[in-house]
Parts: C-alpha cells; structure tokens; sequence
C-alpha cells in the first residue's frame, strides 16, 4: 500500500558499488531479451531473495573499469517493457516458491530507472525450478555472495546459512500467533543486574559527554536508546560475536540506516564492548559483552519543529535492527527492556502529521520524553510494525497529539522498512 511517506532513491541508484543487496544493469527493453536474458534476471532474483533481499536498479551502466556508474536512466518503451505482471509471470516461473517483489520506476535527477524491489523469503527458500541454458541449474538455491555474484550455494556453512533463516521464519511464524499472549509471567529485570546495566550505561554517557561538542546538540533532538536483557553476565557474549551480528544486521545499501559501522579509528574494540563514533552521522553507540546496548544520536530539528517522519524512520529502523541485533547474539526468547528517551524537545513543535506542513498545536511542553516496553528478540522481528507504531504513538502523545490520530501508521511504517530495510 502506498503511504506517501517520501522515499530518497539516490542511495541506492547512486550507491557506485554493487553488493550482496544491490545489483545494477544497464538500460534496456524486456520484450527484447531472449530466454537466457530474462533467466538472468531471475538468477538475480531468486539470490537476492535467498540473502537478504535486496534491488535491482536498471538503467546504470558501467565504465571501462567495471563500475557501475553510468547513469543513463531508460526511456519510456525500456520503462514500460518492466510490466510487473509479465517480469512477474516469467521470474516466478523459474522459482518455487513465488518471489516477493516489486517493480519501482522513480525519476532521480530528471532521469527514470526500474527498480526491483526484492524481499527475502519470508518462509522457505527459493530454489530454481527449471534448468535455463547456463544460466539457470534445476533445483539449485541461489545466493548472493559478498563479491556481488549470484551463484549456486556449494559450501558447507551457506547452505547452513539457508536451513537456520528458513528454521528462524518458521520461529518468526510462531511468534507471530502467539504476540501478546502471558507476558505478565515472564522473567523481569533483577536489582542487581539493573543497577550493574545502569552502571554500564552512566559510564557509557560519560564518554559520550566528552565529545558531545562534536554532535552540535543545539541544531536538534537528543536521542538515547538503552536496551537491556534480563539477566547481567558480564561475558554473555565475545567482542567478535557481537561485531559480527551488527554486520548482519546492518543494511550496506541505506544511506538512512539506524547504525552504521565505521571503517576507520573511531570504530572499535574496548575490554567490554565495540564502540563506533561517528561525528559525520552524529551518531555514537556501544554494543556490550553483557548485551547492553547503548545509542546516542541527533535528529535534526527545522525551526524548532520535529518532524512526523523523521520519528516514524528512526524509531522502526531502530526496532528493526534492535529484534534482528538480539536474534543474531542467540536472545530469541529471552525478555529484554528497551528504553526511549527523547531530550531537547520542550517547546518543540511536531509537524508533518499526514503530509501537513505545520500542526503548530502540536507542541512537547516538557523537556524529556521517555518510553519503555518489554519484549523478545522474536517479538520485536515478528511484529515489529505493530511495536514500532506503539512506541511512535506514545512519543507523540507528549507532544499533545492523541494516539487515536495517526493514520494508517503500521501501514506507514511496514511500507518504509519494505523499501529500506530488505
């Protein structure tokens, strides 16, 4: 469904670099593609979908170097040749099961691309159900591979790769069925282990305090995001385990994404957590052996009002990242709180609310928002949507605009992290 929430395509047409989620082609016309060209598309597709999800921009070429970056666009009969039906029609025929995708045609800087907007499988993985020239092997699951090639899985560990996400979505389902139901029985946060997070947490503020003159807070909103299990074991997890599940949880092709990691001196190992400082993204965060995570970021603020969309972005990426960030450390069932707090907001107006210009009734009259839930990592990945419209409901209260308002929100923010968040 389209929401009319604004989506900036320059990311991912102008990213430069294809990857495990993102491949480029040149312009061309669909209905002139033989059999082996339009298989090729469905190689793409079928591993994409296998991995991560991901696109398929066309319309961007290549140089004498073999980097994309060519733009070109395509012309209104390339365009129209992307018909969904009939790219849908013959894509899926090579597939079982049937392969979760759109077809996008934006304009970015007076020029049109296709886009395929591809999902990962959300149940079963999709293997190739017809051989195709040598493009295509019989009953062979193709992935995307970090070099951004679309291959046959062979190795040991990718089709174990394969088997655990299938094995997660089946867990995901359940979940799914059984949302809301006896939470009042579950483990809460002990003392002891809460005054050890809080400490843990003070001290993080500390570091962050000595170079918060980087983050130029006047200019915006303070955002701080704690997130905690409900057990403190000081060693939960290894400093290597915890790099690695940000990276997977990470999307390489948004501009916009919740975390980043930073290729350079401002992104390491301490004794305890991984430490990343960004002062180009005014954004600082720790992740902790103990499972503590701790996030500190500006939004920015245009003329002292705070824009509707820009709390719809940043709190469902955060959630997102946040369910599949615990999932990977192995935290599927486990309780654990998330904490929302929002500073430098009173006086502050909030605005956009259904595509509106200014609501300037809409006003925080105090200078701290803070909003907490309870929940599992396979709570948080299987109904994100609906907790991410939660936590945006309350956030907004506190600037006086009633929960019962919002329109289509879980709609709003299910169409974002469709296109952002594959």
């Amino acid at each position: 469904m389209k929401t009319g929430m604004p989506f900036d395509w320059k990311p991912i047409i102008y990213r430069g670099v294809e990857s495990e989620e993102l491949d480029y082609k040149a312009a061309q016309n669909w209905n002139n593609l033989n059999r082996a060209g339009k298989a090729r598309f469905a190689r793409h597709c079928m591993a994409i979908a296998n991995t991560k999800g991901g696109y398929i921009v066309v319309g961007v070429g290549e140089d004498k170097s073999g980097r994309p970056c060519i733009y070109t666009g395509v012309n209104d009969r390339q365009c129209k040749s992307f018909d969904p039906t009939d790219v849908g029609n013959v894509i899926n025929r090579f597939s079982d099961p049937a392969i979760d995708f759109d077809i996008e045609r934006p304009v970015v800087d007076d020029k049109r691309y296709v886009v395929f907007v591809i999902r990962r499988f959300s149940e079963i993985p999709h293997v190739c159900s017809y051989s195709c020239n040598s493009e295509l092997q019989q009953g062979v699951f193709y992935i995307r591979t970090a070099d951004a090639s679309s291959r046959p899985a062979y190795k040991a560990s990718e089709i174990h790769g394969i088997v655990q996400r299938a094995l997660r979505n089946q867990r995901e389902l359940l979940g799914r069925m059984l949302r809301g139901i006896l939470y009042e029985g579950r483990k809460t946060l002990a003392p002891e282990a809460k005054s050890e997070f809080i400490e843990q947490i003070s001290h993080s503020f500390k570091i962050f305090d000595k170079r918060k003159k980087e983050f130029k807070l006047d200019r915006g909103t303070v955002w701080e995001i704690s997130v905690f299990p409900s057990e403190f074991i000081v060693d939960k997890c290894s400093l290597s385990e915890i790099r690695k599940a940000v990276e997977n949880s990470v999307s390489t092709t948004l501009e916009s994404s919740f975390v980043f990691l930073e290729e350079s001196e401002e992104s390491f190992f301490t004794n305890v957590a991984f430490r990343t400082f960004s002062k180009e993204r005014r954004q600082y965060w720790q992740a902790f052996s103990s499972g503590l995570f701790h996030y500190i970021t500006v939004v920015e603020k245009d003329k002292n009002s705070l824009k509707y969309d820009d709390i719809v972005k940043m709190v469902s990426s955060a959630v997102h990242f946040l369910g599949q960030y615990y999932y990977e450390l192995g935290y599927t069932d486990e309780l654990f709180g998330l904490k929302f707090k929002v500073s430098s907001v009173e006086g502050v107006r909030l605005t956009g609310i259904g595509g509106k210009a200014g609501e300037s009734s809409h006003v925080c009259r105090i200078p701290e928002i803070e909003v907490k839930i309870q929940r599992t990592a396979a709570d948080l990945m299987s109904g994100n949507a609906g907790h991410s419209a939660r936590i945006i409901r309350e956030i907004c209260e506190r600037f006086n605009f009633p929960q019962g308002k919002h329109v289509q929100l879980e709609n709003m923010i299910t169409d974002f992290l469709e296109k952002r968040n594959i």
